[in-house]
Parts: structure tokens; sequence; C-alpha cells
């Protein structure tokens, strides 16, 4: 589901400053690589977690959900110059095109993968070192994966959560058996609801929420 015209898209779209070429040889192998690469943040979105990770300027990044890696390299371009990014991803077949483009950057030296289930891995980081955090994985552990989160984060963290729109799915009745979209109707009331931290919710794409921890 679109949530802006096609004519608003293609306008928004051709006037946003454009990503590096690293980035746009990414996004195309991407599309030639794997079957669900509508998964990417793509440009338009990478553009705005670009500036929001060199407005932040954090001394470390935990990303939750990386399919390729284009959103980690964005991310990483607000880091301080002795940052890491620890990116967390349970698929290991696309290993060899992260890795390629992650070698390829002039943020190599900062950027931490970790294979395995997230809520696992978590237990294992000291979630308060960290200033910037983005939820991009399994719908289903959304609120679990904020929850450890929110519950530790440092005041003035930033938490991103992408895909909180689900193809408008959020706006209509649930089907029988939906549990991607049940979670995500919670997480987003959940958080507007949420005394710890102040958010809205981003119409960008498949929409993204911006939260602040008070």
């Amino acid at each position: 589901m679109s949530f802006f015209s096609k004519q608003l898209e293609s306008y928004l779209d051709n006037h946003y400053t454009r990503e590096a070429d690293l980035l746009k040889s990414l996004e195309r192998e991407t599309f030639q690589k794997t079957t669900q690469p509508q998964m990417l943040s793509g440009g338009y979105q990478g553009r705005l977690l670009s500036p929001i990770s060199k407005i932040v300027q954090p001394k470390n990044i935990l990303e939750i959900g990386m399919f390729t890696g284009y959103s980690t390299l964005c991310l990483a371009e607000g880091l301080q110059k002795d940052g890491k990014i620890v990116s967390i991803d349970r698929n290991e077949e696309l290993l060899y095109l992260v890795k390629k483009y992650f070698e390829a950057s002039e943020y190599s030296n900062q950027i931490e993968i970790k294979i395995g289930n997230a809520i696992e891995v978590m237990d294992e980081l000291d979630l308060h070192d960290f200033d910037l955090f983005f939820i991009d994985a399994d719908k289903s552990n959304y609120i679990n994966y904020y929850e450890k989160i929110v519950n530790v984060a440092k005041p003035g963290a930033i938490l991103l959560a992408d895909n909180v729109l689900w193809y408008g799915k959020v706006l209509a009745e649930t089907a029988s058996g939906d549990k991607d979209t049940e979670i995500l109707k919670r997480f987003n009331q959940n958080l507007a609801m949420d005394e710890r931290v102040e958010m809205l919710i981003l119409p960008i794409r498949d929409g993204i929420s911006l939260v602040r921890k008070r």
C-alpha cells in the first residue's frame, strides 16, 4: 500500500541528496541476487538514517536486522571516529554480500556482525552503552526488542523501528492468524502510551517510528 501518489513519490525520489556510489552498487546487487530486495532500506530511507545518525553522533549503534547491510552503512555515517555499530542478523546466507560491501567501505573497522537469535545476542550486550538503536527484524519480536532496550537505554537514546505501518495493514481489521500485524498494532499503541519515551511515526516508505528515551 502506498501512502503517497505516484507523482509525489517520484518528486520525493528526485529531491534528496544522492547516496554514495558504494550504496548504489549494493542496492543494485541486492536486487540482482536476493529474492526479497524490497527489504532493502534504499536511497530515500537511507538518507533519513544517515542524518539522524549524524545528529546523534553515536559512540555505539545497535542494529537488529541487517539484511544486506545497506542500512548499516547509512547509520555508520554518523559514528564517532572511535565508535562502533553492532549489527545482528540470523541469516548467514547473505554474509558473502554483506562482507563484500562492509570491507569496501570506510567503516569496515567499525562494524561488528553478530549472527544468531537477536534476543539472545542482546542479552550478551550492555545495552546502556548504545546511543542509537535500529529495529528492522522479525516483527513478532518488536515488542520484546523494544522492552529490552527501553528498560536500560540511557536518557536521550534514540530508537528507530522500521515497517510500523506494515503495508497499511495496521489501518484495517486484522485478519485471523495474522500475528505480525497484530503485534505491530500493539507495538505502535504501546509506544504512543509509554511515558518513558517521546515518539512519532514518520510515513516514509513502510513507516518508521522515531523514539527518544526521556
